[in-house]
């Protein structure tokens, strides 16, 4: 379907790009639509096994847009931020992993969308900040995401101060897997991107739905739970020929089932 905000390529590592170069990729309830409808229409394509989220322009994403939260009624801001959990959440739902390419700011909502994503490679010179407290509006949401990803007093250093970190710190505090110089992002985002795509997508969307399941859970309930899918998933006849083909010393032939 044609996006008025986004770029979208398809195939078996996709990349969806948003493309608001002119409002740094601001997260306007029409592009946080088009993300939702994207990501849902990759999902249903059997041939897509990975998706790429970045931005063009100079930042990923400068969060929320601001015009669209001013002089608003009760009734506007809970659709806008709804539709913001229905992204954040989509993210996270649908069976292909998402890997975040961040080449510059990630704030706000931006910030929150990448703690979102499964993965996160990020350019050294980017930045990550939630600094809504300095406009008296508390990025609260991102904190959900920020916290999950990062902990709890780090997300408040940041969220209390508003003050961006750096990519290494970034990686360091866990918001994202790497920071690499600048002209080897995409390349290394494709390379973890295409070694996560040979593995058997089922496989891999069993993991993806089991690991945001049981990360909440207590050690007990997380056992029992995970028990239950690595037996259901032994069944599978991917399992059976991943495992076959190991000990035959042969290359998988996965089925997708």
């Amino acid at each position: 379907m044609p996006y008025e905000h986004l770029l979208v390529a398809e195939g078996p590592v996709a990349t969806v790009t948003m493309n608001r170069p002119e409002k740094r990729n601001a997260l306007s309830l029409g592009l946080m639509n088009e993300l939702i409808a994207a990501f849902r229409d990759l999902a249903t394509q059997p041939q897509t096994q990975v998706i790429i989220l970045a931005g063009t322009g100079p930042a990923f994403s400068a969060g929320h847009d601001l015009r669209e939260l001013v002089g608003r009624e009760l009734p506007s801001y809970r659709q806008i931020f709804d539709v913001c959990t229905q992204l954040m959440s989509t993210v996270q739902e649908i069976p292909q992993p998402v890997i975040a390419r961040v080449h510059g700011m990630a704030t706000a909502a931006g910030c929150q969308l990448v703690a979102s994503c499964d993965l996160a490679i990020a350019a050294d010179t980017a930045q990550f900040a939630t600094p809504g407290v300095k406009i008296g509006l508390f990025c609260t949401t991102p904190m959900v995401a920020l916290t999950r990803a990062i902990g709890r007093k780090r997300a408040l250093e940041m969220l209390l101060t508003g003050t961006p970190i750096d990519a290494r710190t970034a990686a360091e505090w866990g918001l994202v897997n790497r920071a690499v110089p600048a002209d080897q992002l995409d390349g290394v985002t494709r390379s973890l991107a295409q070694r996560i795509s040979e593995a058997s997508a089922l496989t891999v969307a069993i993991g993806k739905q089991a690991f945001y399941t049981q990360i909440d859970l207590d050690q007990p309930r997380a056992y029992a739970y995970a028990k239950e899918v690595m037996s259901l998933n032994a069944l599978a006849a991917d399992a059976q020929e991943g495992m076959s083909a190991f000990v035959g010393k042969r290359p998988p032939r996965w089925a997708g089932r």
